[in-house]
């Protein structure tokens, strides 16, 4: 008789997916809204985009478990952070934050894929993405999660980011007006929405701009 093993995991994927666009004044932050696991969807209306800071907006795919515990940490962080500083982070120091919080748990890591979007010190756009040991790099535009291998290509054809090999150093942001860049993560995820099953039911896309923040909605396709 052969021992059968429980093929338990702590992980699972609730698939997803999360884009970035950063501009000259702006940043566009998008995430669709389908939460699943296997073939069952567990709620069409899970909001990926979390607010970090007034300049520093957080999407998150993978484990959506995982997502709330690394929220819940970064948000206590923030807070220590503005009794000692009597100030918000910026989209940097939170970016530096975040490396540094996936990093500490890379031994068990957060099974999260993450986008950080928002404002420098200077208003300018930057997106910073993320793997789930807190590797990161700066851009000008990011894709996470299960239809990022469908989105990240033609956001390359489109954008074109400069390499960062070039010397002098390019600046990273999108040339894209801000009206562009929305319509631009509308047809990617409308794109990408019919060849995922994980990604679909309703787009969410917040653009953070020097006055504030605005979130539009989108409905993507239900099946």
């Amino acid at each position: 008789m052969t021992k059968q093993h429980a093929n338990w995991s702590p992980y699972d994927n609730n698939g997803g997916t999360c884009v970035a666009i950063a501009g000259s004044d702006y940043c566009v932050i998008a995430a669709d809204t389908r939460m699943s696991t296997g073939y069952s969807i567990l709620t069409r209306d899970y909001s990926k985009i979390h607010k970090l800071a007034d300049k520093a907006v957080l999407s998150s795919s993978g484990f959506q478990a995982d997502v709330k515990a690394l929220q819940k940490v970064l948000k206590s962080r923030h807070l220590v952070y503005q009794h000692q500083h009597n100030k918000q982070m910026s989209c940097p120091a939170m970016a530096q934050l975040l490396s540094n919080t996936l990093y500490f748990k890379r031994f068990f890591p957060y099974y999260a894929f993450n986008v950080l979007g928002g404002l420098d010190e200077q208003g300018k756009g930057c997106v910073f993405t993320y793997d789930a040991v807190g590797s990161y790099e700066k851009v000008g535009y990011s894709a996470q999660g299960s239809g990022s291998t469908l989105i990240m290509p033609f956001l390359d054809n489109q954008l074109k980011s400069p390499s960062p090999l070039l010397l002098p150093a390019q600046d990273a942001i999108t040339p894209l007006s801000e009206p562009e860049a929305v319509d631009l993560v509308k047809t990617v995820f409308a794109s990408a929405t019919e060849r995922d099953i994980y990604t679909g039911d309703k787009l969410e896309i917040m653009i953070l701009k020097a006055d504030g923040i605005r979130t539009e909605v989108m409905d993507l396709r239900k099946d």
